[in-house]
């Protein structure tokens, strides 16, 4: 890449020479400078500051004819020319620039303006704009002293100031600068010594090759780049959190050691995923985009952050190409360069297309903190491995299809089921007849005939009671624990507290089979309540924290109102004969006291999904398809039991499902693992629009994706996209790519 820049430089450092110079005066470099110093604030671009209506930056505005009938400028006939009697006007009413302003143009000023018109009046576009011509190599006096024809022009120019170029430097001086230049480090010693003891004719040579060949050449070379390209890596906002583009910053390294020619790093940078068949590395080149800053802060409006990341882009391609503050179109049209606000939108429609939210937050925040698009990176294990959860996920996928193909004998042999318990909500809750009661506190646990178990004697601050019984063989769907006041305590009863309150934190249940076989633990997914108070609902039963669960209110409602809690598993545990269920309350409370005053169990055995606290749970319009019979059912009939049966009931397509979101939960899990980084990728087409005042909700006229008209023009049939932006940027007819980098690497290397 170094290579490719220099190619330009001895073009780029005197391109501003390269001008033609067969006039004996020129716009580029005797009158732009005029123009632009005393009159374009009043008379150039900027519309709305221009002054009787004059403008003077272009030709065909200054030779229009004027207000008053006159010409500001008529070429060949300076003196029939209103500009150059303004300028050599003594009548402070009359001259121009007005007294008042302090820049009066000098005489010598007024002869070049003279002279010019004379000679035909004729406009150059800004030097810059012009495409690179290769110009001759000077001649000089001192033949010996030049080694490159880059050499003939510093000379010719030192010989035109009657300056003698420098001594050269001392080998050791000469080694430590190439050294700080090209690597950001001193040499060794014994690097040094090397160098002085070589006295071969390419020994020079030799050396810069050994430090463009270390590692750290291209670590030192990055640097202004990445400056360039703003990377950091963290988002910028706010808690200025952790990004993980640092690929992308490898690739540029690397792309400086590997000598990448400047036309591939720059499309590769600006669209490589958008290339054919792109390479893992072309697209993680396409970072450079997603350097930008990306809010995640609570409250912004996401349309609002992603104009802003394109505009973004806009201004940083722009800025680091074209050495264009493109970015001053946003509002208006630009001061001061041929740029006008609807091709800066033109621009933005080039970039407008990246599928992403413009924030930090939800699922946009993937793996290492980054937002989409991203790319992953898996070496070879973790991509194989990768490979391997994908297969899991497919073969889960067609476990479901091969389960949906039976989805109507699934959902008519789950109704005829259903159906049996309608109408009798005693057969859905059993009470649990205790065969053993104990409490962890010291309490006495009574159990009367009906099954309630009532709790006296010693009253810890805080309790756990637990319950075994026998339990049919057969299913466990569900546990339900009921609170029932007792009469003399205070606060209505229900706990034994001051208050009557009662905090239950936590429900345990294991079902152990008969002889010296393992626990099976019920682990409890759902809750339902008759009542719960605000702040203290069921659903804490199923974190378990100490302190904090289920209360009742229970010195402050009704005592005809039921407080009663059940808790249900995902999906029936199995029960085999001989089984007995042993039952945890765990009475914990932050609250002193609240433990329960009298409470009875019951259990179910009909399938989770469709019971609640008490009874049958299902809405209306499922009720009233179950009891509809199959041929009389109506549409509305039949998707509310499909609906219902595919989010509730855990038949085989519910555990298919979970089965696929297990393996797909699986492979997000594994890949938000894997190193990535943030790239670009070509989403669906968004319409573009130029924003009035720059601002994201202040939509005007749609644009279509362009070029600024001022610089060369795409190829006849070219789509404008990204693409063919980056091969544009770096096509030999745009005048200024090359200058920009080119003047970067002088002042990189010469200071200057």
């Amino acid at each position: 890449m170094l290579r490719t820049i220099f190619a330009f430089l001895c073009l780029a450092a005197i391109a501003q020479q390269g001008v033609a110079d067969t006039k004996e005066t020129s716009f580029n470099k005797d009158i732009r400078p005029i123009l632009s110093d005393r009159c374009f604030t009043c008379h150039g671009p900027d519309a709305e500051e221009r002054q009787a209506g004059l403008r003077l930056d272009t030709m065909a505005d200054a030779t229009a004819v004027l207000e008053s009938g006159l010409h500001a400028l008529v070429p060949g006939k300076p003196f029939k020319s209103e500009i150059i009697a303004r300028i050599n006007s003594k009548d402070p009413d009359i001259v121009m620039p007005p007294p008042e302003v302090g820049k009066p143009v000098t005489q010598e000023e007024a002869r070049l303006f003279t002279q010019w018109i004379a000679e035909g009046a004729q406009y150059e576009r800004h030097w810059a704009f012009e495409r690179i011509k290769r110009p001759a190599v000077p001649e000089v006096i001192e033949k010996k002293w030049p080694l490159t024809p880059i050499d003939h022009f510093i000379l010719a120019r030192l010989e035109q100031e009657q300056v003698t170029p420098s001594p050269d430097a001392t080998r050791v001086t000469l080694a430590r600068r190439l050294s700080l230049d090209l690597t950001g480090l001193p040499p060794s010693a014994e690097v040094v010594e090397e160098f002085l003891q070589d006295t071969t004719g390419d020994a020079y040579e030799r050396y810069v090759n050994t430090l463009l060949a270390s590692p750290h050449y291209g670590e030192r070379m990055a640097i202004e780049w990445l400056d360039a390209a703003r990377y950091a890596d963290s988002h910028g906002y706010q808690t200025d959190s952790s990004r993980s583009n640092w690929p992308w910053r490898a690739w540029v390294i690397e792309a400086f050691n590997r000598n990448l020619p400047f036309d591939q790093f720059t499309i590769e940078q600006l669209a490589g995923d958008m290339l054919p068949d792109p390479t893992r590395d072309q697209i993680v080149a396409t970072g450079f985009n997603r350097n930008h800053r990306i809010n995640g802060e609570g409250g912004i409006i996401a349309e609002e952050w992603r104009v802003e990341t394109v505009i973004d882009r806009v201004e940083t391609t722009g800025q680091t190409w074209l050495g264009l503050t493109v970015g001053c179109a946003r509002c208006h049209d630009h001061k001061y360069d041929p740029l006008t606000q609807r091709e800066f939108y033109s621009l933005f429609a080039l970039f407008n297309n990246v599928p992403e939210t413009g924030t930090i937050m939800g699922k946009s925040n993937r793996s290492g903190g980054n937002s989409d698009p991203i790319q992953l990176l898996p070496n070879e294990n973790q991509a194989k491995e990768i490979t391997k959860l994908e297969q899991v996920v497919a073969d889960a996928k067609v476990a479901l299809r091969a389960e949906e193909k039976n989805f109507s004998t699934l959902l008519e042999s789950w109704v005829n089921e259903t159906q049996s318990l309608l109408g009798t909500p005693g057969q859905v809750w059993k009470t649990i007849e205790p065969i053993e009661l104990t409490s962890a506190g010291g309490a006495t646990i009574q159990l009367d005939d009906d099954g309630t178990c009532l709790v006296e004697g010693a009253r810890p601050p805080q309790d756990s009671y637990t319950v075994e019984a026998l339990i049919p063989p057969g299913a466990f769907g569900g546990l339900r624990i009921e609170l029932l006041p007792v009469e003399g305590l205070a606060g209505g009863g229900y706990g034994r507290g001051g208050n009557g309150n009662v905090v239950v934190t936590k429900i345990e249940a294991e079902i152990h089979p008969p002889g010296d076989s393992k626990a099976i633990p019920v682990v409890f997914k759902r809750t339902d309540a008759s009542y719960q108070q605000k702040g203290w609902e069921a659903t804490k039963l199923l974190l378990g924290k100490k302190g904090d669960g289920w209360a009742i209110d229970g010195h402050l409602q009704d005592l005809k109102k039921r407080r009663n809690v059940a808790l249900f598993p995902q999906e029936s545990v199995t029960v085999e004969d001989n089984s007995r269920l042993v039952v945890t309350v765990r009475q914990e409370s932050r609250y002193s006291g609240h433990t329960i005053a009298r409470f009875r169990l019951a259990y179910s055995a009909e399938d989770p999904s469709i019971i609640g606290v008490n009874g049958i749970r299902l809405s209306k319009n499922v009720r009233d398809g179950l009891s509809t019979p199959a041929d009389e059912r109506t549409p509305e009939h039949q998707k509310e039991l499909e609906k219902y049966y595919r989010e509730n009931v855990s038949g085989p397509i519910q555990q298919a499902e979970a089965a696929r979101d297990a393996a797909q939960k699986s492979l997000e899990s594994y890949r938000n693992r894997i190193p990535s980084a943030m790239v670009m990728r070509e989403g669906k087409p968004r319409e573009a629009f130029v924003l009035l005042r720059g601002e994201y909700d202040k939509r005007g006229e749609v644009v279509e994706p362009g070029l600024p008209a001022f610089l060369p023009s795409l190829p006849n049939g070219e789509a404008a996209n990204r693409l063919s932006l980056a091969r544009w940027i770096v096509s030999r007819d745009n005048p200024l790519t090359a200058r920009v980098w080119v003047n970067r690497m002088w002042e990189r290397f010469f200071g200057v």
